[in-house]
């Protein structure tokens, strides 16, 4: 994308948050998560600006004269980019670009900013292009001064709508051939989730509001390593990792892309396959920043998501994080499915196994095996699925003592040592 904050590497970005309150969400709240989401984005936050207005003006988003204010004061801070808290229509961002003489970037640009400078993996990279992409070819015919960025000198010049309608094209075709990549990825993720389901790997999703500790979680119940950061969408390529239940059961646990109130549209389709790792996981964690006043509104956030996704019959874990944060948050009776932690102090963990265990069908068996050493490897799939208690070798074969899923035992019952 041209008009995104870390199109110019060169000029430190100081920025001016602007917003409206129109009473139908907490401007305060959102305008705090703004300043946050620009932090995350590598940019100084001078200022932040609210006005109050029945609804957006259909021109400008803001008053012209609270436009004027804002220009005024952004000569005095030497600011470099005004940051509003909405979603422009491309007029609406031409026209405060005349007004202000700034460049002007709206909160789906930053998320979309954010998401291109986190993504690691090359299915995270292709994700994010088709999200920049599809925003972009919507505001190609309003962008105004922007249009002098998509190209210059020879092969370029000609009738504006010319340029235009090549831009579109060429974008469609970027469009097609990413959905198709997109669809590729899918199909393997798909595949991988059914070889999960077959050899009876139960899987749990750790889902939740960006930044409420979900890598955090994951690194300390399985020793992943995954990259842990104070900033908002530190993560966003899912991680997959083993861990062990009170009760001999090993399961998946998934991490997945953090939510965020009024998400962009754009990212919840291009995340999909991401996101569908909720859809097939027999139970998540949905996680919560307990020290974060805002909290009730971000679990019906992740609430409304996930049940948007369809998974309001899959098992949920309310996981209320950072309680060390919270005075006497852990003398507070734990209601229903909530369990609370300190993913960072590794308080908790035991009370959230034991919930876990508790709402997973019970259906692991502890019994020992004699497997001929002439099938030893049949072993290694054991080792991967089961957890074996002891291991001795005998004139038969390997002796095994575990504890495993049905399901995956299944095709060893043959081997099977009855008690005497």
């Amino acid at each position: 994308m041209k008009n995104t904050l870390h199109e110019n590497t060169q000029e430190k970005e100081l920025a001016i948050l602007a917003g409206l309150d129109c009473g139908d969400y907490d401007a305060e709240s959102s305008m705090a998560e703004l300043e946050e989401l620009a932090k995350s984005a590598d940019a100084e936050v001078l200022a932040t600006v609210i006005q109050k207005r029945e609804r957006p003006h259909p021109a400008t988003y803001l008053g012209e004269g609270k436009l004027a204010e804002i220009k005024e004061q952004c000569e005095q801070l030497e600011a470099n980019v005004l940051i509003i808290d909405g979603d422009l229509t491309p007029s609406q961002q031409r026209n405060i670009e005349n007004l202000t003489d700034m460049k002007v970037v709206d909160r789906t640009e930053l998320i979309l900013d954010i998401f291109a400078r986190r993504a690691r993996s090359s299915e995270g990279k292709l994700q994010v292009e088709l999200a920049q992409l599809n925003y972009r070819i919507s505001r190609l015919g309003g962008q105004g001064k922007m249009l002098s960025r998509l190209g210059g000198g020879i092969g370029t010049r000609g009738p504006g709508e010319s340029k235009l309608e090549s831009d579109k094209r060429h974008i469609r075709r970027r469009i097609y051939a990413l959905e198709n990549e997109l669809k590729e990825v899918e199909k393997r993720r798909n595949y991988l989730r059914s070889r999960r389901q077959k050899n009876g790997i139960t899987t749990c999703a750790i889902v939740g509001y960006t930044n409420a500790g979900k890598s955090t979680l994951l690194n300390a119940l399985t020793g992943a390593g995954v990259l842990a950061q104070d900033k908002l969408f530190a993560t966003l390529d899912p991680t997959a990792r083993a861990l062990l239940l009170p009760d001999g059961r090993k399961i998946m646990l998934v991490d997945t892309v953090g939510f965020i109130s009024r998400l962009p549209h754009q990212l919840v389709e291009a995340f999909h396959s991401t996101l569908e790792e909720a859809v097939g996981a027999d139970i998540i964690f949905n996680v919560c920043d307990a020290a974060d006043p805002a909290c009730a509104d971000q679990v019906k956030v992740t609430t409304s998501l996930l049940h948007e996704l369809g998974c309001e019959n899959t098992p949920i874990i309310t996981v209320m994080n950072k309680c060390d944060l919270v005075p006497d948050a852990f003398s507070i009776p734990a209601l229903g499915n909530t369990v609370f932690i300190s993913a960072k102090e590794g308080i908790g963990f035991d009370k959230l196994l034991a919930k876990t265990t508790a709402l997973l069908p019970a259906d692991t068996v502890t019994l020992k095996l004699l497997i001929p050493f002439a099938e030893g490897s049949k072993i290694a799939a054991l080792r991967e699925h089961a957890n074996i208690h002891s291991e001795t070798f005998t004139n038969e074969g390997t002796l095994l003592e575990l504890s495993a899923q049905k399901s995956v035992l299944k095709d060893y019952m043959q081997y099977r040592v009855t008690t005497e």
